[in-house]
């Protein structure tokens, strides 16, 4: 069974490229594992991430890249093939809302900076009014983000797929890097304290 992500990626000029550049032997047969259904891993790795970048296609042809950010988990999985997100008010162009109407087909880049992975994802997107699963938008809603949450956006899995880390350079937000340097601050801490109180010994003896 061919790898189903490569399947959907790779087309008849992909192929081409694949040959002028030396490289269409490489694929063939190469991987028989599942990439239409979500593992354990993949289920991990998407419940922890705080942004992903999504691809949607206009009428015109040309693509769209959004990117998407919340609290930690935001994109929600709701069984081995399917995700799901609230789609909050932005600078209201919706224009992956009107891609998504026209043409339902999308692809996602979930980054993981500090290891160094990405996971690529292709999907058929379904838009739906917030209220019209009442199970479905617990599951995504946020009752502290102060957002007005305007629909969801379901997505229903055709194939993903692992890239390797080359290339990839690590990145860390501010509250990694805040845990990274709390023990060196802790300690400087206790030294400036230990400082201070030998300083204060030896001005006294000095009296």
């Amino acid at each position: 069974m061919p790898y189903h992500f490569l399947e959907v990626a790779v087309t008849r000029s992909v192929r081409a490229a694949q040959a002028d550049m030396g490289a269409d032997q490489i694929w063939l047969g190469a991987d028989s594992r599942p990439s239409d259904t979500f593992t354990e891993d993949e289920t991990a790795f998407i419940a922890s991430r705080d942004s992903f970048y999504m691809a949607s296609v206009s009428e015109t042809g040309w693509p769209y890249v959004q990117h998407r950010g919340g609290k930690v988990g935001f994109l929600k999985v709701v069984d081995q093939r399917t995700l799901a997100f609230a789609d909050y008010r932005g600078n209201r162009q919706y224009i992956s809302a009107g891609n998504f109407a026209a043409n339902d087909r999308a692809c996602l880049f979930l980054m993981d900076y500090v290891r160094r992975a990405r996971l690529k994802i292709y999907a058929h997107v379904e838009r739906l009014a917030f209220d019209a699963d009442q199970e479905l938008t617990d599951l995504v809603s946020d009752v502290n983000y102060k957002g007005r949450a305007e629909r969801i956006f379901r997505l229903r899995l055709e194939a993903f797929d692992w890239n390797c880390p080359q290339h990839i350079i690590p990145r860390y937000t501010e509250q990694q890097v805040e845990q990274a340097v709390s023990p060196l601050r802790e300690r400087l801490q206790r030294l400036e304290t230990e400082n201070a109180t030998l300083r204060a010994r030896l001005e006294n003896a000095e009296r």
